[in-house]
């Protein structure tokens, strides 16, 4: 089986891992719904870190990125199912259900829903699909299951409605601050621009002025000066580092470092 499957193109993944622990970093652009089968997943972003283990759900919000990391149970395996709650079914469920945001949402980003009798229900009505990797479960009832898990999120917690039906688009951030607290994320120049709510041409017009370089450029730059810094100073080993600065291999990682610095990152610790 592959991992993730998708059950629900789009819409409904199935993650499933046999023996190893791994990590990458994601974007969420619609606000997604984690239910955690087996296993522990934990979630870092720029504000916050959650954890959670068999049974949890974990309510993700949009125009996020961050680091995932998912572990296997000793001796077994790693399962969770992942819907992402995407705004045009969003506004359809606001159209037929007659509801809709009373106020803007101003909690936190990620949140772990309560569980009850409904939402485990919920929960164990859709593990069978995803065990089977979707064979049995039409677009159709793809939808159903979706939009009634909405429905129970905001039976449990009804400010949801605040956090689901925001369709606004990103406001202007602070760039720097931004910049500086999410620089080690590997995601594309495209993904900073949304997140800090500027279209890419004014995303790099603003950075130039604000670093007095193009993005790439002074993201590379910065991700070396914090790997030397940690090599020399923390005596941390280029294998250990290169991933969390947001360097897809060793290898680039060891040739942009002795490009910029003379030397190769092995070199220094």
């Amino acid at each position: 089986m592959n991992s993730p499957q998708e059950i629900l193109p789009g819409v409904i993944f199935y993650s499933y891992l046999s023996a190893e622990r791994r990590e990458k970093v994601c974007f969420w652009k619609d606000p997604t719904l984690i239910l955690q089968v087996s296993g522990q997943f934990t979630i870092e972003t720029f504000e916050q870190t959650l954890s959670m283990t068999a049974g949890d759900m974990l309510l993700v919000g949009k125009n996020q990125v961050g680091t995932l990391r998912k572990t296997p149970v000793p001796g077994g395996h790693y399962e969770t199912i992942v819907i992402s709650l995407q705004e045009e079914l969003l506004r359809k469920i606001v159209l037929e259900e007659k509801l809709e945001a009373d106020r803007k949402y101003v909690g936190p980003p990620n949140m772990l829903i309560p569980s009850n009798e409904f939402l485990r229900g919920y929960f164990q009505s859709i593990v069978p699909y995803a065990r089977k990797s979707g064979a049995e479960m039409t677009n159709e009832m793809g939808i159903l299951k979706v939009k009634e898990g909405v429905k129970l999120l905001l039976h449990a917690v009804p400010e949801l409605r605040n956090f689901l039906f925001d369709f606004s688009e990103p406001y202007k951030i602070d760039l720097e601050k931004f910049m500086l607290s999410n620089f080690h994320f590997n995601i594309p120049v495209e993904k900073f621009a949304q997140l800090t709510g500027r279209s890419l041409a004014s995303f790099k017009r603003d950075f130039q002025k604000t670093f007095g370089s193009p993005p790439r450029r002074w993201l590379q730059d910065k991700r070396l000066k914090v790997a030397r810094h940690l090599i020399e100073t923390k005596h941390q080993k280029p294998s250990a580092i290169y991933l969390d600065l947001g360097f897809e291999s060793l290898a680039h990682f060891s040739h942009s470092f002795k490009v910029k610095f003379g030397k190769a990152p092995s070199e220094l610790s």
